[in-house]
């Protein structure tokens, strides 16, 4: 059994990673880290888990951890990871990080981005991106993943095919994003209270978003590009909150090479994504929906080309909680481990 530490465990990720792992049959948890909560009953704070957590939360100390784990998820803000790990815990653990200490690569980017000093910039290089299904082979051998963000898994996977394959203009990409409600974290927030999200959408972190470095990273190295030497692909990625629990809806737009077809779109995306377990290509004239991967680990995606305009319109969908977050952090366990990589994740989406 792998033995799984969650500093964190108390978030919105950091609670999905505790539903999903009672759920894997070959994982066990034995730290419910939580700062906010220490010592008091994990069950208490979420009463979903009523008989079946009877662990009281634990606090941050990673290093005591390290002795208990051979895996540790946190489920944190920026900066306390990396202020937090060493070699010594790295000799004796794996960590899988769902914040952005480790997802970009160059310091100057995460500092300007995110308005912190890096605290671990020797580990940077080491660290392996986690998406994956671009990046599987590293990952299954990395001491330290950096788990993805949710906007960014959703709009690097809908278009990586297009720009690996160069049949669009990297530099014509405009993402315009959906999350619900969850993807602002569990904390209390003036502008996340229920009067102020309900019966409105509104745009936010507009030409300011963190995430936009990343999806510009990404899709830079799948572009061909040097990109820890100042090449980029440069994007316009908008975020929008709606009012609902769960779910990301990316409405990705591009100019289309010339004399490139809507077939070689889709043989691009059959070539990349066919033997995916969990992206869904959709069927010509189907799009997504937040409500079709509610609770799953799936990415479904649809597109069109418009030839009036010269352009393709892709659109994919996720739960932000699991395949934007948890899900995904266990999906990379599992490649650390050498299991397969859907032990534990075939959730079927739920519905109503």
């Amino acid at each position: 059994m792998i033995k799984a530490g969650i500093i964190g465990s108390t978030g919105y990720a950091g609670a999905e990673i505790v539903r999903l792992l009672l759920q894997h049959p070959e994982a066990e948890i034995v730290w419910y880290g939580s700062r906010s909560y220490t010592d008091q009953n994990y069950a208490d704070v979420y009463r979903n888990m009523f008989r079946l957590v009877d662990e009281k939360c634990m606090n941050d100390n990673m290093e005591a951890l390290a002795e208990q784990a051979d895996v540790i998820f946190t489920a944190t803000p920026q900066g306390l990871c990396a202020s937090l790990v060493s070699e010594a815990i790295l000799s004796k653990a794996k960590i899988i990080d769902l914040s952005a200490d480790f997802r970009l690569k160059r310091v100057d980017v995460y500092e300007k981005w995110y308005k912190l000093e890096h605290k671990a910039v020797q580990y940077l290089e080491e660290a392996v991106y986690g998406l994956c299904e671009i990046n599987r082979d590293a990952i299954a051998a990395a001491r330290i993943v950096a788990n993805p963000g949710c906007y960014t898994t959703t709009s690097i996977l809908t278009l990586y095919p297009l720009v690996k394959e160069k049949l669009i203009d990297p530099d014509s990409i405009i993402v315009d994003a959906k999350s619900g409600t969850s993807g602002a974290g569990r904390s209390a927030k003036l502008p996340n209270l229920f009067c102020e999200v309900n019966e409105s959408i509104k745009p936010y972190g507009v030409a300011t978003h963190r995430h936009t470095p990343e999806i510009e990273e990404q899709l830079s190295y799948a572009a061909g590009m040097d990109y820890r030497n100042g090449e980029s692909v440069l994007i316009n990625f908008t975020p929008h909150l709606v009012p609902m629990n769960r779910g990301i809806l990316a409405t990705c737009y591009a100019n289309l090479k010339d004399g490139v077809s809507e077939e070689e779109i889709r043989n691009a995306y059959e070539k990349y994504y066919s033997d995916e377990y969990f992206i869904r290509l959709l069927e010509k004239g189907n799009f997504p929906e937040t409500r079709w991967v509610e609770g799953s680990n799936f990415v479904d995606i649809g597109f069109t080309v418009d030839e009036r305009t010269g352009r393709v319109i892709t659109v994919g969908a996720l739960d932000n909680l699991v395949k934007g977050a948890a899900g995904q952090a266990v999906q990379n366990m599992n490649l650390m481990f050498g299991l397969p990589e859907n032990t534990g994740l075939k959730l079927v989406p739920l519905f109503p």
